[in-house]
């Protein structure tokens, strides 16, 4: 497994930390690490609300990455509540799609980090809707 992967994995367990905000609001149970085509990673945690206010972990580190000035992202990691690295979820990858139009294919997803599998976007989303 190449070395970045162990990087962002540790970045997003550095943020995962599942809280009670309020009676309305949990967050930091799923934690996020992008990648950018700049070799920075980009951290995010899910925010979950009683209505759909919230967001995905994967998203809010894609936003933080737009927000500091970047819009390619070349790997994406996310360790849900178990612990365990899992996919993005199907608006996380439609942001990824519309974000990267022409490029979203060859953006890499680890699925499983215990055994080290990785596929990518292009894989799990093979065709677009619009």
């Amino acid at each position: 497994m190449e070395q970045i992967w162990k990087e962002m994995f540790e970045a997003a367990k550095a943020v995962r930390n599942g809280r009670k905000i309020s009676e309305y609001v949990e967050a930091g149970g799923v934690a996020a690490a992008v990648l950018s085509s700049s070799g920075r990673i980009y951290t995010g945690v899910c925010v979950d609300t009683c209505s759909t206010l919230g967001i995905c972990a994967e998203r809010n580190a894609i936003f933080n990455m737009i927000t500091n000035g970047e819009q390619e992202i070349k790997k994406v990691l996310a360790i849900m509540s178990d612990g365990k690295a899992g996919p993005p979820c199907g608006a996380c990858r439609e942001l990824m799609v519309q974000l990267m139009p022409d490029g979203y294919r060859d953006i890499e997803v680890m699925l499983d980090y215990e055994t080290g599998e990785v596929v990518t976007l292009g894989e799990l989303t093979p065709r677009w809707w619009i």
